[in-house]
Formats: C-alpha cells, sequence, structure tokens
C-alpha cells in the first residue's frame, strides 16, 4: 500500500473519531436542560467519548477509533423550583450535570482536529493530483 493511500486511511479514522466526538457533544448539548419526570428520577446524565489507538496491521500505523462511552459521575445540579413536577420534597430539581461552556470548548477542540484531519486529506488529493500532472506531461 503507498503512502498517500495510508494518509488518507489514517486521516479518515481521525475524521470518524471526531465527528463521533461532536455527535456526542451535541447530545449533551441537546439534553443540558432534561430533567426527570418526577423527583425519584434522574435527569440526563452527561456523556464522555473514550478513545483509543487501534493498530491497523495492513498499513502497520495505529489509528483513533471513539472505543466506547461513559457517563460523567459528577454531581447534578440542584435549582431551587418547588413548583415544577420533578422538585424533591424541599423544592430542590436535579439538573444534568453538563455545563454548557465546557461543552463549547470541547465542540471547539473537536471542530479543529476535524478540521486539521480534513486538511490532511486535501492536501494529499493535491499532491496525488500533482503527481498525475507530472506523469501525464
Amino acid at each position: 500500500m503507498d503512502k498517500a493511500s495510508e494518509t488518507l486511511q489514517i486521516a479518515a479514522a481521525g475524521l470518524r473519531a471526531q465527528a463521533s466526538r461532536m455527535r456526542i457533544i451535541a447530545e449533551n448539548v441537546a439534553n443540558a436542560d432534561s430533567t426527570g419526570r418526577t423527583p425519584e428520577d434522574n435527569p440526563y446524565q452527561r456523556q464522555i467519548p473514550v478513545f483509543d489507538a487501534e493498530l491497523n496491521r495492513e498499513i502497520g500505523a495505529r489509528m483513533v477509533r471513539m472505543n466506547d462511552v461513559r457517563l460523567d459521575d459528577s454531581e447534578f445540579r440542584m435549582v431551587y423550583e418547588p413548583g415544577h413536577p420533578a422538585a424533591d420534597g424541599e423544592g430542590y430539581v436535579r439538573y444534568p450535570n453538563v455545563s454548557s461552556l465546557i461543552e463549547m470548548m470541547d465542540m471547539r477542540d473537536a471542530q479543529r482536529s476535524y478540521e486539521a484531519n480534513l486538511t490532511m486529506v486535501e492536501g494529499t488529493r493535491r499532491m496525488l493530483e500533482r503527481t498525475l500532472d507530472l506523469l501525464r506531461r
């Protein structure tokens, strides 16, 4: 297998991993204000993507992939809302342990990583086009 193909495979793995990461972040943001229906119900719990490096024996390189999604075990936010159906006996409602600020920072980081992999794909494509142009002459 040639180097250009290997580069494309590695970059594609990075693109897939970051796209999965952005999907998890989007789910977290979408559920940031979801509560349980009753005081006993837990609200949405923040998800955290878990990555690992997988050896691709065909090209002899380690490639990133999303291995799992785990739940964030930090405390839920407690908000005083005595009229809410999910309020406990003291009037507090449990809200998800999602911080929109943290999710937006994570999203920006994922976007940058995605863009870096996309730049690698585009650069490799341009090099292949130049090679083909040279061979045609």
